[in-house]
């Protein structure tokens, strides 16, 4: 099943990127986590690095099972240093996932980076940093600046997703940022899913958050 081109393909109906391809990285990230959190060694207090190690180990069987129709499309890469601007002589970041269309090869950048980040709604720090060094990493066009999508990994270490989403609501209105509240998803009804609107630039972009508990 060819999904992820740019132009119109038959995937229900015929729709183009903007469609699918969000809604096919949520549940890729969504597969990836149940495998991952059936680990005995992953908790709520397990080390960030080990936890998105152990959530890219999960993408990357389910997509091996077949599970998923795309499960042939898509490649699943750990993270890697990254340049915001082909001018830099230097790396000046580094992306938690990186995602590949296996179909478009010529285009090296990843088709699609996602951010993680622990995070709980009572917890004012993390909230802080779910934004700064998450959200605006892909606002800034530090990550993904040529792509329509951003996508971010929280992992729940407490409360749930509205809860966590109030918290990081909570902070973007502090610093009157409102507008990029985090809101029920349009491409899904779960309460996992959240996304939020961002303006990068002179240009609209979308964030798809996947709120993650640990049980």
């Amino acid at each position: 099943m060819k999904v992820f081109t740019d132009e119109p393909v038959a995937f229900g109906r015929s729709i183009g990127l903007a469609r699918e391809f969000a809604p096919a990285i949520m549940l890729t990230v969504r597969a990836g986590w149940r495998t991952a959190i059936g680990d005995n060694d992953m908790n709520a207090s397990s080390d960030e690095v080990q936890i998105t190690t152990k959530l890219v180990d999960g993408m990357r069987e389910a997509l091996k099972s077949r599970e998923l129709p795309w499960g042939r499309e898509l490649l699943v890469s750990r993270g890697t240093e990254s340049r915001s601007r082909d001018d830099l002589s230097r790396p000046d970041g580094r992306t938690d996932i990186s995602i590949y269309v296996r179909q478009k090869w010529d285009d090296h950048d990843p088709h699609a980076i996602v951010e993680c980040k622990r995070i709980s709604g009572n917890n004012a720090r993390l909230c802080r940093l779910y934004v700064k060094e998450g959200i605006d990493r892909f606002k800034s066009g530090k990550y993904g600046r040529n792509r329509p999508f951003g996508f971010m990994a929280g992992y729940l270490i407490d409360g749930d997703a509205n809860m966590a989403a109030k918290g990081i609501n909570r902070y973007l209105s502090g610093q009157s940022r409102g507008q990029e509240n985090l809101v029920p998803s349009n491409i899904s009804r779960e309460s996992w899913v959240w996304q939020s609107a961002h303006i990068r630039g002179a240009e609209y972009m979308e964030i798809h958050h996947a709120l993650l508990p640990f049980d």
